[in-house]
């Protein structure tokens, strides 16, 4: 292939580590050095820049909206609400480090729950895979004594990779029984969570709304300055940006190549925890990262053989792969 063809993909996965990494990063300047502990609200805002993007990538004709009707798409929404929600809570209690690690989980956390609930036993080579991601993370995390003395930021950050991988089930079977693209499906459920999420910011979250003096833990008591809403803006734009460039890199290569994406992503938020927010990688941590790595490389080299043989005969279509994409989309 001529090196011309490889520019265009090239910049689309650059987009994707930029945007994926960048989020983490934003994310957890937000919620930690700029003080701005409201999770919930934070969410919102990234949901309502979502809603926008979707109508503005409509518009620009990136994909056919498809109407469905809202009680279905509801349950859903509710979903996302959940696990964006649990990981900005993940994110601000716990280091950027466990915060990655837990992400590895997702994957055996999902096969654990198609075998549970479906029925759906991998082969073999798949438990082995699994078998050695968990293995490493077990390694990366057992021996971290900050995690271990931090019981609600592991709670949270458990509870983060369960709510995460029952969306992922969830969202890839409305797809199927819908019969929508993974951009049609966002368009459609975005503006639903958004709606659920102005009501539970007042509820979960002080908004110091009715305060003569607001406190400065309440949302309208919290010191907005040009560098923190500067912050909060650009953590919301890069949400959105995932999405796109989630979109575009499997669209313009494979899905392979958005896993080995993926795989960068992960080495660079944990080495950007380490050098940015001053996260501690002991051998015993890095080992453990590097273990799961390994399993996590070897199980999608499976799962890429296998959508090779089930579409040899069908031509690849972008928002048809990009069902594959949401695990790493926060």
């Amino acid at each position: 292939m001529p090196s011309a063809l490889w520019i265009q993909p090239a910049l689309y996965g650059t987009l994707n580590i930029a945007s994926a990494t960048g989020i983490v990063f934003a994310n957890k300047a937000v919620l930690s050095v700029y003080g701005f502990e409201f999770a919930t609200a934070l969410t919102l805002l990234h949901t309502l820049t979502t809603v926008l993007g979707m109508l503005l990538f409509c518009q620009l004709g990136m994909f056919t909206p498809k109407q469905v009707p809202k009680l279905q798409v509801a349950p859903l929404a509710a979903a996302y609400v959940g696990y964006v929600v649990l990981n900005n809570l993940s994110l601000k209690l716990n280091t950027i480090g466990f915060y990655q690690i837990s992400k590895i989980c997702i994957m055996p956390t999902l096969i654990g729950i198609e075998m549970a609930l479906f029925g759906k036993y991998p082969s073999q080579r798949t438990l082995m895979a699994v078998a050695l991601v968990c293995f490493g993370v077990a390694l990366a995390t057992v021996t971290d004594a900050g995690l271990t003395a931090n019981t609600l930021g592991l709670l949270v950050g458990v509870s983060a990779i369960l709510v995460t991988a029952m969306y992922q089930v969830w969202a890839g079977s409305k797809q199927k029984e819908l019969q929508t693209g993974s951009m049609q499906l966002l368009h459609q459920y975005t503006p639903l969570a958004a709606c659920m999420l102005a009501v539970l910011v007042p509820i979960l979250e002080p908004v110091g709304l009715f305060d003569k003096t607001p406190d400065a833990k309440t949302l309208r008591g919290y010191t907005y300055s040009i560098s923190s809403v500067t912050a909060i803006a650009i953590s919301s734009v890069l949400g959105l940006l995932v999405s796109l460039s989630t979109f575009l890199v499997i669209g313009a290569t494979s899905s392979l190549t958005y896993n080995i994406v993926g795989h960068l992503k992960t080495v660079t938020i944990l080495t950007g925890g380490c050098l940015i927010f001053g996260d501690t990688m002991s051998v015993s941590k890095l080992s453990g990262v590097a273990v799961a790595m390994v399993g996590i490389a070897w199980y999608s080299q499976m799962q890429y053989a296998i959508l090779q043989q089930n579409t040899a005969v069908k031509p690849k279509t972008p928002d048809a792969e990009s069902a594959h994409a949401p695990a790493t989309l926060r």
